[in-house]
This record gives C-alpha cells, structure tokens and sequence, in this order.
C-alpha cells in the first residue's frame, strides 16, 4: 500500500518540480536577456536645460545630449516618452539603449549595455529547494477602499501606493500580515524576514499574487525572488514597507546572488 500511493503521488510532485524549474529558468532568461536587468549599466539624474549623457564603447558615439524642459526630455529634438507610459521611447546606439526615467519628481536617464560586466560575468541565481508548505493558503482582506502605503526606494525617495487589502496567514504560530500595491494587475508584495541578515538579499524580496477572487489568496514563496538591484548598482528598487518587515525566516525562494 504504502509502495502504490507513493507511485500515485510521485507524478504530481514530479511535475510540480518541474513547473518551478521551468518558471525559475524564464526568470533568469530574463534577467540574462539584452535588455534585462543584468545589461542596466548606468543612471544619472537630469538637470534642466542640456544634460551630456556619456555611452560605453561599441556604442557609436562617445557621448549624446539630451534636453530637459520642466519633466520632458528630448533628444535631437524629438520627445521622450518616459517609463511612466505604457511605451515609453528607446534611443539605440548600436545595442547600447538609453530610456529616460522618472522617480520620485526627479527624470532621469536608464542606461543598458548587453556587453555590460555584470552581464557578462552573471554566475546564475541560487534557490531554496522547492517545499510545497511555502505555498501558503493565505487570508485575504480587501480593504473598503485602497489604502495609500509610503513606499520608498533604495535612493531614498517616497511615493505614496494604494494597497488594496492584506495577506493573513501563519508561520510557526505567528499570524503575520503582508500588504501588497496592485503592479499589471498582479499584487506585488515586497517583504523581508529573518532571512535577510543571512542567506537572501539584505534589502528584501518581491513576491507576486494573482488578485484574489475571493478571501483566498495564494502566496507561494518559493517564487520569492530578489529585487534588481541584488545584480546591479543602477536600479530603483522599492524597499519593503515596515509592515511587511517580517521577524520569522522563510527559507523559500531565491537565495542571496554573490556577495550581495
């Protein structure tokens, strides 16, 4: 007996298995493609009037000027969409692509290199084993009206998000809380735990939800994953608000990448 329901269920877990390697292979492609995060090779903050934006080898060009008037960019005389559109405008010099930014009040420019060192030298993301008790059942609490959270990123700037609810659930007898912001209609949790002082990144980790239908909501943490400024020094990344700052560990999900 005990022979025959182990074969019943290993197919199960076996496909399961399989499921988070192959969503744990497309986020590293991603991070690994030309334009993913690990080609992110510059920032810089623009002031108003003439701005010199300098480009790495390979690119065409030593340098490029862009424009800025109040919140507008431009280049050549061309306007920028910013990455606050739904398509904000690309500039491509030769593979390298500059994309203007805003955060905080402040525009700025995103500089991409696929020949940039941390790109080329990515040694690949570090998991937890897959355990199924981390794909928690969670209670969902939707509130009457989005609730604004401060949200700041790792520059030090605050923005004011709307959550709609909370995660209820419990680790080890506590019963914790996590509040999402609604990102491409998907609840997007940022959080730490105890963890964080040792085997994942110090600043915390991002975990997405489908919306929940009803008072149910999945939170399944072994696709806890690291924020992109664990593979490079030119993100924005929002910081874990400090009720999501968690006192248990949850040893699921993405691991620390390197030294960071």
């Amino acid at each position: 007996m005990r022979t025959l329901l182990a074969l019943l269920i290993a197919p199960a877990v076996v496909a399961a298995a399989s499921g988070y390697q192959q969503w744990r292979a497309e986020y590293e492609k991603s991070l690994r493609a030309p334009e993913g995060w690990l080609s992110v090779a510059g920032l810089s903050w623009l002031h108003e009037g003439a701005n010199t934006v300098e480009l790495p080898p390979g690119a065409g060009k030593h340098s490029i000027t862009l424009q800025l008037k109040g919140k507008t960019a431009s280049y050549e005389g061309r306007l920028l969409k910013s990455d606050a559109t739904e398509h904000p405008d690309v500039l491509d010099f030769n593979g390298v692509t500059v994309m203007i930014i805003e955060r905080g009040g402040k525009t700025g420019v995103r500089l991409r290199n696929p020949n940039a060192e941390t790109r080329r030298d990515f040694t690949g993301c570090k998991w937890f084993p897959v355990d199924d008790a981390w794909r928690i059942n969670a209670k969902w609490v939707p509130y009457a009206k989005p609730k604004p959270i401060a949200i700041t990123n790792i520059l030090g700037m605050t923005d004011q998000e709307p959550a709609p609810g909370y995660a209820e659930f419990s680790v080890k007898g506590q019963t914790l809380r996590l509040e999402p912001v609604l990102e491409d209609n998907e609840l997007f949790f940022m959080f730490k735990d105890a963890t964080n002082s040792s085997t994942t990144y110090g600043a915390g980790r991002f975990l997405y939800a489908a919306v929940p239908k009803g008072n149910r909501v999945e939170l399944d943490f072994n696709k806890a994953h690291n924020p992109p400024c664990a593979f490079t020094a030119y993100a924005t990344c929002p910081l874990p608000p400090r009720q999501n700052v968690l006192t248990v560990a949850i040893p699921a999900g993405e691991k620390r990448y390197a030294s960071h």
